[in-house]
């Protein structure tokens, strides 16, 4: 069996990277989080957008 180097985890791994900064960076417009602090939370607590916001609603801005 060989290595199929079009199924490597590279292309999926940037595009989950690139997921989270979208997720992120919608996440942080909607609320009062900065960008940092959106990806901290999506990273804790998965990418359910409701429970994001709910979860966003408890947070304090940055500085």
């Amino acid at each position: 069996m060989t290595d199929d180097k079009t199924k490597s985890g590279g292309q999926h791994q940037a595009s989950m990277t690139d997921d989270l900064e979208a997720e992120a960076l919608h996440l942080a417009e909607a609320t009062d989080l900065s960008p940092n602090q959106a990806r901290e939370l999506i990273r804790r607590h998965g990418n359910d957008r409701k429970k994001l916001m709910e979860l966003a609603k408890t947070f304090k801005a940055e500085s």
